[in-house]
């Protein structure tokens, strides 16, 4: 289930592209953001109280909250430099290298979360990286 629902996410990511670099035309660049987090806020909120899962709002550990809240001012941070990147740049050029996160997520999960690096992995990050100068150079 995990792979359809990764699948849908990349699909959502590609229009949310191709529709930003549209309606960023003539807009500053960081209140596109804003405009553009207003509406996932609106969404996040209207599936939390859509499936009932408000109710576990108490039970959030510290930890928990500390993290969900570096991960979302690394999400505002990442959408304000993709924004404004896909305002100066091709499109097709941004995306290629905002995927780059891939081969920098598998770093950073060898690193702190101990995950296994594969000669798959390794070889897969180097295509990838390799795709991406391509694309760009």
């Amino acid at each position: 289930m995990w792979l359809l629902f990764a699948v849908l996410s990349s699909v959502f990511a590609a229009f949310t592209s191709i529709l930003a670099k549209i309606g960023i035309e003539g807009v500053n660049s960081n209140l596109a953001t804003a405009i553009r987090t207003l509406v996932v806020l609106g969404m996040a909120w209207g599936m939390v109280f859509l499936t009932g899962s408000q109710r576990g709002i108490m039970e959030i550990s510290r930890k928990s909250w500390l993290f969900l809240g570096l991960s979302g001012l690394a999400t505002g941070a990442s959408w304000l430099c993709y924004y404004r990147a896909l305002q100066l740049g091709e499109a097709s050029k941004v995306v290629s290298v905002d995927k780059l996160s891939v081969v920098i997520t598998l770093v950073l999960a060898f690193l702190f979360l101990h995950e296994s690096c594969t000669l798959k992995t390794l070889l897969g990050a180097m295509l990838l990286t390799a795709g991406t100068l391509i694309m760009v150079v």
